[in-house]
Formats: C-alpha cells, sequence, structure tokens
C-alpha cells in the first residue's frame, strides 16, 4: 500500500544528531506519509463510493419501475386473454344448434348454460337485431326482452367495429347495476344478426385478484376517460374519476405519484380488448424496499472500507517508520543493493526479451542455410543455379538486417527511430513472411494457413522490415495459441481510408483481463520460458508509430483475431512529431 520511505542522507543523519532527537523525526514522518496517504486514498475512494451509490440508486429506482410495468403488462395480457376467450364463448353461440334467427325461449336459456358452462362471470345473453330490438333473452332480467339498444354506445361501436365486436364501459344501463356488455354480430343468410352479454365485474374483479402479485400490488382498470372501471374497494369507487389518467401514447410505463401525501410507484399497460388500462400500483416504500436496505448495507459496507482503509494505512505506515527508524543507518546501503537488484531483474527481463525477438529471424537464417546445403548437395537434385543461391543469400541477409534493426529498437528503447517509409504492399509483406521455412513449419504442427487476400490492394507508405516483424510476430503467436490440429487465417481489406490486416487463429483465446494487460512490456500469456512478452509491445509502438492501431477480439476457447490498421495516406506530421520529441 505504502512505499518504503525515502533514504536519509548523511546530512540529514547528522542533523539528525546535532538537532533533533531520531524519534522526533520519524514521529514527523510518520505524520506527514498517515496524511499523505489517507489524502491519496480515501478522499478518491470516498468520491467512488458517492458516485457508485448515486449511480445504484438510480439504477435500482428504474429496475423497480420496469419490474412493476412489468407486472402490469403480465396482468394486462392475462385480461385481455380473459376477455378474448369470452369473445370466442360469444362467437361460438352462432354455431350452437340452439341458436336460430328467431330463437325461442328454450333456445335461448340453452345459450346461456352453455355461456356459464364457459365462464360463470355471464350474468345473461340477447339476441338483437341489426336495428337494436333485443328479441330473443334469457337471464335474471326478463323485462329485458324487446328493448331497444339502438341508442346504446355499445351498439353503436359494435355496428362500426371493422372486427365484429365490442366491449362496453363498466356502465348502469336499463337494469340499473353495474355490469358491461361484450356484443358480437354474424350475416346469416344476408340478414345481420347480434348477440350480446353482459359480465358480472364482481366476478371480473374477482379474476384479477387472482392474478395479482401480493398484499402490497393492487390492480385496477380505469378507461379512456379516466374514469375507474375496476378497483380495489379500498380505494376509489367504480365510475368515479381516477387520481391518476395513464398517458395514451405509451402502451405502458411506470411513473411516481402522491396520493394522500404518500409516494406510490404507478404502473399502467393499455389494454388491446378494450379501451381500458390496467393500473398496478404500489407503495414506493414496499417497492424501493430493496433498494433502501442495499443503500443501507452500501453505506454502511463503505464507511467500514474507509475505516479499514485508515486503519491499514496507520498501521502499515507505522510498520514501516518503526522500521525505517531501526534501520537507519544502514538504510543508503540497503537502498543501494535494492537498486542494484533491481537493475539485474530488469536486465535479465529485457536480455530475455531480446533473445526471444532475435531468435525468429536466426531460425530464418538457419533454415535458409540449410536450404543453400540441399541445394548444393546433388543427391536432392535442387535449383543450385546463382540466382536461386543469390535469392537465398538475400533471405539471410534480410533476417541479418532485421535483427539489426530489433537491437537498434532496443537499444534505443526511450527514443524511437523514425521509420523507413516507402510504398510497400501488404500481401507481398505476408508471403514474404510466409515463405518457405514459416508456412513449413506451421505445416509440419499440423497448422493450416488460409489466405483471404484482397488482390486490388494498393501500395501504401510504410516501414516493410517493421510491419514484417510485426506481422511475423503475430503469425508466431497464433501458432504457438493453437494445440494440435488448427487454421490460421490471414485477411486483407481496405475501405476508403485504410487497409487492414487481420490474423486469425482457432487457438485457446484470452478473456478480457488478459485482453487488457497483452500490450503490456514482459506480459505473456505463454507459459514459461516459451515468451517474454515483448512481441506485442514492440508491435503496437511499431504500428502507432505509422499512425496505425492493432485491434483485438478473442474469448476464451474461441480463438483470437489481431487486426493491424494502416492508413493509406501516412500521418507523416504524427510520425516527425514523435521523432521530435524523442
Amino acid at each position: 500500500m505504502a512505499s518504503n520511505p525515502r533514504p536519509i542522507s548523511p546530512h540529514a543523519l547528522a542533523y539528525l544528531n546535532t538537532n533533533v532527537d531520531l524519534k522526533t523525526y520519524f514521529k514527523r514522518q510518520e505524520r506527514r506519509f498517515v496524511l499523505g496517504l489517507m489524502a491519496a486514498f480515501l478522499v478518491p475512494l470516498a468520491l467512488l463510493s458517492a458516485y457508485f451509490h448515486y449511480q445504484f440508486h438510480v439504477t435500482l429506482k428504474e429496475s423497480g419501475k420496469s419490474s412493476l410495468t412489468a407486472i402490469a403488462e403480465s396482468q394486462r395480457n392475462t385480461v385481455d386473454l380473459f376477455l378474448q376467450e369470452r369473445l370466442v364463448n360469444l362467437f361460438a353461440l352462432f354455431s350452437s344448434p340452439a341458436f336460430g334467427p328467431a330463437p325461442s325461449q328454450q333456445q335461448m336459456d340453452a345459450l346461456l348454460r352453455q355461456l356459464r358452462q364457459t365462464s360463470d362471470a355471464f350474468i345473461d345473453v340477447g339476441c338483437v337485431t341489426q336495428h337494436g330490438l333485443q328479441i330473443g333473452y334469457a337471464g335474471p332480467y326478463p323485462y329485458l326482452q324487446y328493448k331497444d339498444y339502438s341508442a346504446q354506445e355499445w351498439f353503436s361501436a359494435l355496428m362500426a367495429s371493422q372486427r365484429g365486436h365490442a366491449i362496453s364501459d363498466i356502465y348502469l344501463g336499463f337494469r340499473n347495476k353495474l355490469h358491461f356488455t361484450i356484443a358480437t354480430r354474424q350475416v346469416i343468410e344476408e340478414n345481420t344478426y347480434i348477440l350480446r352479454a353482459t359480465l358480472d365485474p364482481e366476478k371480473f374483479y374477482l379474476f384479477l385478484q387472482t392474478i395479482s402479485w401480493g398484499k402490497s400490488v393492487t390492480s385496477s382498470l380505469v378507461n379512456n376517460e379516466g374514469r375507474i372501471q375496476l378497483g380495489h374497494p379500498a380505494m376509489d369507487d367504480v365510475l368515479t374519476t381516477s387520481g391518476y389518467l395513464p398517458p395514451a401514447a405509451k402502451s405502458s410505463g411506470a411513473q411516481t405519484i402522491f396520493t394522500n401525501g404518500q409516494a406510490v410507484l404507478m404502473a399502467h399497460a393499455w389494454l388491446k380488448e378494450a379501451p381500458w388500462s390496467l393500473l398496478v400500483s404500489q407503495p414506493q416504500s414496499i417497492a424501493f424496499a430493496q433498494l433502501y436496505r442495499t443503500r443501507f448495507i452500501m453505506l454502511i459496507s463503505s464507511t467500514v472500507m474507509l475505516i479499514v482503509v485508515a486503519l491499514a494505512i496507520w498501521m502499515t505506515t507505522h510498520a514501516l517508520i518503526a522500521k525505517a527508524r531501526e534501520n537507519a543507518e544502514k538504510h543508503e546501503e540497503l537502498s543501494a543493493q535494492l537498486l542494484h537488484a533491481s537493475k539485474l531483474a530488469s536486465l535479465g527481463e529485457l536480455a530475455t526479451g531480446v533473445a526471444h525477438e532475435i531468435n525468429n529471424p536466426l531460425a530464418i537464417i538457419i533454415a535458409t542455410t540449410g536450404v543453400i546445403k540441399d541445394m548444393l548437395n546433388p543427391e536432392f537434385k535442387m535449383d543450385h543455379s546463382p540466382e536461386q543461391i543469390i535469392s537465398e543469400i538475400r533471405t539471410v541477409e534480410d533476417a541479418v538486417f532485421r535483427i539489426k534493426g530489433i537491437t537498434l529498437q532496443l537499444l534505443n528503447y526511450g527514443r524511437k527511430n523514425q521509420p523507413k517509409m516507402r510504398p510497400a504492399n501488404i500481401n507481398a509483406i505476408l508471403e514474404e513472411v510466409l515463405g518457405g521455412f514459416k508456412e513449413h513449419a506451421l505445416a509440419l504442427a499440423d497448422i493450416q494457413v488460409i489466405r483471404q487476400l484482397d488482390p486490388q490492394l494498393p501500395d501504401i507508405l510504410m516501414d516493410p522490415d517493421q510491419i514484417r516483424q510485426v506481422l511475423f510476430n503475430l503469425i508466431n503467436n497464433a501458432g504457438d495459441a493453437i494445440t494440435g490440429p488448427g487454421t490460421i487465417t490471414l485477411s486483407t481489406l481496405q475501405d476508403e481510408e485504410t487497409v487492414r490486416v487481420t490474423v486469425t487463429d482457432t487457438g485457446k483465446g484470452m478473456d478480457s483481463e488478459q485482453i487488457k494487460k497483452i500490450f503490456d512490456p514482459f506480459y505473456t500469456t505463454k507459459e514459461v520460458g516459451k515468451g517474454t512478452g515483448l512481441g506485442l509491445s514492440v508491435s503496437i509502438g511499431i504500428v502507432e508509430s505509422m499512425g496505425g492501431a492493432i485491434e483485438v477480439q478473442s474469448l476464451p476457447g474461441a480463438g483470437s483475431a489481431f487486426t493491424v490498421i494502416l492508413p493509406k495516406q501516412a500521418n507523416k506530421g504524427a510520425i516527425n512529431g514523435k521523432n521530435n520529441a524523442n
């Protein structure tokens, strides 16, 4: 958590010996360290805790609204289904043997029995002519026989409906009792017949209660004018105006309203079968109970964490200062030893990295010299003409110059050399990297190389040697990532501004944490002794120095894809600016 105290110089020790005792000096240092570290650790931690607490508060509130909206939508779907079933029950009567153009009382009674077998919410049933006269009736209100319904709202809505059915609001009607009507029409022998049935709101409300989500959640139905159609007895009376009119523009949603000084979370969902909206309400104290509990836990946890961090800072600093006070006279010598050990460790890592980076071109040199020997051996009958030998020697020369470039980059690690930009073709460089040894080595490892190269790829400004090093490293890493048989796909494409080279493998892949670190120096996912982690660090530096970038996509067990993006028009100003800064 804290670093070791700074070394005490001989002048400071002389001052301590002559002016201030050692204990007082280190107490002063301890106080400075504790205050500084607490400011550095606790203030950002407190700010982050406050920020995350706020974000968590907002998120959970939205989650509470979404949850209640989901309840409203679920109940809405169930109510819609209930109404659809009742309409289907009514439509089915047209095909019933008991139905006729001029139904008798026995026929109407049979139709009512058939309806009540499907749902006890049905009160009565009537047969109405296209002019609104009820010519057949069965139910508890026989005086409704021959009533004229032509002036009723449900009759007008039914005759204008394209769907052939209508559902009315809750109303009193001729019987002066709360009910609502569902009606269907059917054309039989060029005559329009209407079957209407009324449903009991109390039975409908009992059905609504059976699909409720607990005692704290109450449900009601309102029409598009805000009049309550069905409601909880503890709330408002039916046919009175609700205190909340849901927005007609939104099919569902939720918001906080205040009723009698109490905050209530109200969600709505408009029905599809009737011009009603289902309202679901819940006291905010209950809806957000989990939020309040979690917020309390977070506050306690944050406070405890801050106290623990403060204690850890104080205890750690106190221990470090105490140790420093005991070893004050030897501190200079120990610091020098630690610095020397650190330099040795860095040197060892750098040497391992140099060996890893140089090993690739050395392998090419060894393989190429072996090819030259085979060419000069008469037994193999290979082409050993001077031109062919010179071609292989040039491969060796290229590898040697590549080694030279690597050593120059490592020697000038603090200042990068300007890339030697000249026009070159990515496809050609890929073929050079794969040519001969590398593709053969991959084939021996049962790794197939698939080329998907754009033949229309233009030449762009780049440093071919450095890009060759980048591509060789990516292909080499792809081969190392594959265990057993696999494939490496090399693809090139272009757009208006860039040329892209993608190396895709079917290897073990990486998780998100590994992807974040792969370009860090000395970080590697390979086994110990098989990589130093300098390859990708050097590669990203090369590509960025040319104004480009490297993108990575990977999933554990699904392989990886590295894409080198180079601009068609090299950003010379950026390159020159980098070198001037260095």
